[in-house]
């Protein structure tokens, strides 16, 4: 067969196109059953974006027209204070989703950034694509009601996390909800994600070496 003009570049492109959305199809299979047919209608309302390290996807002020699905990298979501500081809200890593909810559903300004901390690949769907879903695919709306509801279990313990209790417990739990991530942030990244100063966390990675 005369494979002349063919750009041998496509069977990658297909190869990488399956596996990223077999990273999304998992991910939502753990909430919903669909079909071959109904996957691909659902995959077909994303766009795959690649971010390069300390690319801005949101910025404070603008409005959010997207939810984004980490197919790899990681992203920081933060806002600044009143002092002009910045409090890290969480990074969203492999299988994690973006978003500022608030601007996306209500059409309001952004309060949030959300930062690219490495090179990073995310497929994204617009609210008008995610609605088209709601009425084509009723499990759809399913799905996002629950991770919804899983984002507001998140937030409601990582304001409680922040309210009550001492900074060497929130730096545990940042170790075991994040695995591997401390090594790849710089600390003063690590120290706003902890709402507390880099000064400080270096003191506490040093008791908690200690009492290793």
């Amino acid at each position: 067969m005369n494979n002349k003009g063919i750009n041998p570049n496509i069977g990658i492109f297909i190869l990488l196109n399956n596996n990223m959305f077999e990273q999304l199809y998992k991910n939502i299979n753990r909430y919903i059953d669909l079909s071959e047919g109904e996957f691909e209608t659902f995959k077909s309302r994303f766009q795959y974006k690649s971010f390069k390290k300390k690319d801005v996807v949101l910025k404070e002020g603008d409005y959010c027209l997207f939810e984004g699905f980490v197919l790899n990298g990681c992203f920081k979501v933060y806002y600044l204070n009143e002092s002009g500081f910045e409090q890290t809200l969480y990074f969203a890593v492999e299988g994690w989703w973006i978003t500022d909810i608030d601007s996306l559903i209500n059409e309001v300004p952004s309060i949030l950034n959300i930062e690219a901390l490495q090179d990073s690949d995310v497929l994204m769907i617009s609210k008008k694509d995610k609605e088209y879903l709601y009425e084509t695919l009723p499990k759809v709306e399913k799905l996002f009601r629950i991770m919804n509801q899983q984002s507001s279990v998140a937030l409601q313990r990582r304001i409680l996390s922040l309210t009550g209790k001492t900074a060497d417990k929130r730096y545990l739990e940042f170790l075991e909800k994040y695995p591997g991530l401390e090594q790849k942030l710089t600390q003063q990244q690590v120290a706003s994600y902890l709402g507390i100063t880099h000064e400080f966390l270096s003191k506490i990675r040093k008791k908690t070496s200690l009492g290793k």
